[in-house]
């Protein structure tokens, strides 16, 4: 059997203590498996994004382990955490989190600056990623100055430039307009199809979870059930204290709240 690209074991993910204590994940297994789109639904709250930021190493759980292709990504050093973050994943958010008054080729090639690469391979795989979503005309704009559409589009480039194995999709529609959220759901599709790109999409949108390969539904901290009849099931109890969330790098990305609805940009 294919050892999975990313697995999740009895992951628990707790936050506070005492009276403000809240259990986002309280006992998670799941195995994502190379080139699949898996759709990862729930309602807001539900821990669905929890379960996102922790397979995507931009937290750590409380008790559980995270693998990534077979090994524990809790003896990587930070270093090792961002370059993962940085080359083997890449981002796609309903917030777009590009910077203002800065060209549209800048914003796309942050993550090969944040690598180290040279600015002549920057600006060549730059305008790759723009062109294969037909923004290459677009390089030289404010990012500021796109449509919502444009934006995520960005977005994506930015997610491919470091030419990722895995890309993570929270709500990557959320504030789009439908049929530009279907265009962008498209673009997605087509990479995962033609690249060979695990696709993880987290989304309360039954519509574009039944696009993936399959799903998992996510209420309460637990997987209750899924697309391929997975359920999930509490760990046993924690033995070990609860660790603070990683430190922010230039690579990751901030927490989303998880919001319903698509609405226009």
């Amino acid at each position: 059997m294919t050892t999975p690209v990313l697995e999740a074991r009895g992951l628990t993910r707790t936050y506070g203590r005492g009276s403000a204590r809240f259990d986002a994940l309280k006992g998670v297994s799941l195995a994502v498996h190379q080139g699949e789109s898996l759709a990862i639904v729930g309602k807001s709250g539900s821990g669905k994004s929890t379960l996102m930021h922790l397979l995507a190493l931009l937290d750590k759980p409380s008790t559980g382990e995270v693998l990534l292709d077979g090994a524990d990504a809790a003896t990587l050093s930070a270093r090792q955490v961002n370059r993962t973050r940085n080359s083997t994943f890449g981002f796609v958010f309903q917030q777009f989190f590009l910077t203002p008054k800065t060209s549209v080729l800048d914003n796309v090639v942050l993550p090969l600056k944040i690598a180290g690469v040279s600015g002549a391979e920057r600006k060549r795989r730059g305008m790759a990623a723009l062109d294969a979503l037909g923004l290459a005309d677009k390089a030289k704009s404010d990012a500021n100055d796109l449509s919502g559409g444009q934006k995520q589009r960005v977005v994506i480039a930015r997610a491919l430039v470091g030419e990722p194995s895995v890309i993570f999709a929270d709500e990557p529609t959320g504030n789009l307009d439908t049929n530009t959220g279907e265009i962008v759901e498209d673009l997605l599709f087509g990479l995962q199809r033609d690249r060979g790109i695990t696709l993880v999409v987290v989304t309360h949108d039954e519509e574009l979870a039944a696009r993936c390969d399959r799903s998992v539904n996510v209420r309460d901290g637990l997987i209750v059930g899924g697309s391929d009849g997975t359920a999930g099931a509490p760990a046993p109890a924690a033995t070990s204290t609860p660790v603070a969330p990683a430190s922010a790098s230039a690579s990751a990305v901030p927490d989303q709240p998880e919001h319903h609805g698509r609405h226009s940009a």
